[in-house]
């Protein structure tokens, strides 16, 4: 399928007006015809618009996956919506990054988790029998 609005270099959402301006303008016979039949009658042009963003959806998606089309269709028809192999990380790697970092972190707390317990415990227990003494004290020196 061609991309009809790259072809004509025109944005999807462009003017009845501009379409007309475009195909007038374009040396290509053919593509000429098709953008006209296409694009000049409002069914055909919602239907096509409709095909457009799924295919479009849909080489997005492969160049997320770091598919492209083989050497013999580049330059084809075929190849108007194959985009270059995206080169940002995908979600997939930034998620186990993320859960990777939370899992150190957890890991850690829990190293760390039982000598601290055992000082706060210990701790604890001492200013309780210190409080414990200090009331005993206070009793024992008031009788």
């Amino acid at each position: 399928m061609r991309d009809l609005y790259q072809r004509l270099s025109l944005p999807p959402d462009a003017s009845s007006e501009d379409i007309q301006r475009a195909v007038e303008a374009c040396p290509n016979r053919a593509l000429k015809q098709d953008a006209d039949a296409v694009l000049s009658v409002t069914e055909h042009r919602d239907d096509y618009d409709t095909l457009h963003a799924t295919v479009s959806d849909i080489g997005q998606l492969r160049a997320r996956l770091g598919l492209s089309h083989g050497a013999h269709w580049q330059g084809s028809v075929a190849n108007d919506f194959a985009y270059p192999p995206d080169s940002a990380v995908g979600q997939h790697e930034a998620l186990i990054g993320r859960v990777g970092h939370a899992a150190a972190h957890y890991n850690r707390w829990q190293r760390l988790r039982g000598p601290w317990l055992v000082t706060v415990a210990i701790i604890a227990a001492v200013c309780a029998g210190f409080a414990a003494g200090l009331a005993l004290c206070l009793r024992l020196g008031a009788s």
